[in-house]
């Protein structure tokens, strides 16, 4: 039960006030009692612009990998695992995306170092494509490519962020539910753009199993992927299967890869007629705040137009 101190004489309740805030000092998260700012280490563009908009100048954010490596097939260098016995925490997307950030906390100087898993508690769906067959349920990592579990990322992320640093919390908070807020505004006018929704027998397909999450943004499920895995090009028998397959489910349209061009795909166009729309997977380029929105405003555009124009 609570001691209480009714008739402590000023003195001596000035010095219980002191201690209790010392020991609330002492107490409190070793970032915070020197003062220093967080260093926060971050694997995917995305999660760049997600912390970057969470903590603006209170806090820095440090990629673990320079931009323009691909991060499906990234090899951790000796200098990039270095860095993260800089850092004070490492948000993750840990669901399968970055998983050689595993690999480089365990042999850094810090593989003790607090992660953030942006992910815990986002409805996850099922990976799509030949990759996903015979595995049994492989999760689809690429969440940051629909708004709605964007917005449920920003708010675990700074929600995490405050426990560490506590002094900004509510500073964290306020700007992920100002952030969240633009998110949502961006897709509402992309749904305000269609007068009503695709019908039921459109059917889209994609190059690459990461657009699940944005289609289903739009009330559309992905009828076929072509690559058995990121970056693995069909083999011949496998992109005729697909062409074929393409023809008789009367696919619509198809959502190409806009950073990492395949030249077949310039053939299932021609060879099936379907019109081909190329999104960004949101992961080459420089990091930038700015970054998730400006081209996740290009994926919600394009997939309207591509509904709009096969009059869907």
């Amino acid at each position: 039960m609570p001691m209480s101190f009714p008739c402590l004489p000023p003195r001596r309740h000035f010095i219980r006030v002191l201690l209790l805030g010392l020991l609330a000092t002492l107490l409190a998260p070793a970032a915070q009692a020197d003062g220093k700012r967080l260093r926060i280490g971050i694997t995917l563009h995305p999660y760049y612009s997600y912390v970057s908009n969470i903590v603006a100048d209170k806090a820095d954010v440090v990629p673990l990998i320079p931009a323009g490596f691909n991060p499906h097939a990234y090899e951790p260098r000796a200098e990039d695992i270095k860095r993260i016995g800089t850092l004070d925490v490492v948000v993750l997307n840990g669901v399968g995306h970055d998983d050689f950030a595993d690999r480089m906390i365990e042999v850094s100087e810090r593989p003790d170092i607090p992660v953030i898993e942006a992910n815990a508690n986002v409805p996850l769906l099922a990976a799509t494509g030949q990759a996903a067959r015979g595995a049994g349920k492989v999760v689809n990592p690429h969440t940051f490519l629909s708004i709605s579990a964007t917005v449920a990322q920003v708010n675990n992320i700074a929600r995490e962020l405050g426990k560490l640093d506590p002094a900004n919390a509510r500073f964290y908070t306020s700007n992920a539910r100002a952030y969240a807020k633009r998110l949502r505004g961006m897709r509402a006018q992309a749904l305000g753009k269609l007068t009503a929704a695709p019908n039921a027998d459109f059917r889209v397909a994609t190059i690459h199993g990461a657009y699940d999450y944005l289609l289903r943004d739009f009330g559309l499920e992905v009828t076929a992927v072509v690559e058995p895995a990121h970056g693995i090009e069909p083999s011949p028998s496998q992109l005729k299967k697909t062409i074929d397959q393409l023809k008789n489910l009367d696919v619509k349209v198809i959502f190409s890869e806009m950073d990492f061009p395949s030249t077949y795909v310039e053939t299932i166009q021609r060879e099936s007629g379907v019109k081909l729309y190329a999104l960004t997977h949101i992961s080459y380029g420089e990091y930038s705040a700015d970054k998730y929105e400006e081209e996740m405003t290009r994926n919600l555009d394009t997939v309207v137009r591509a509904i709009q124009e096969a009059g869907a």
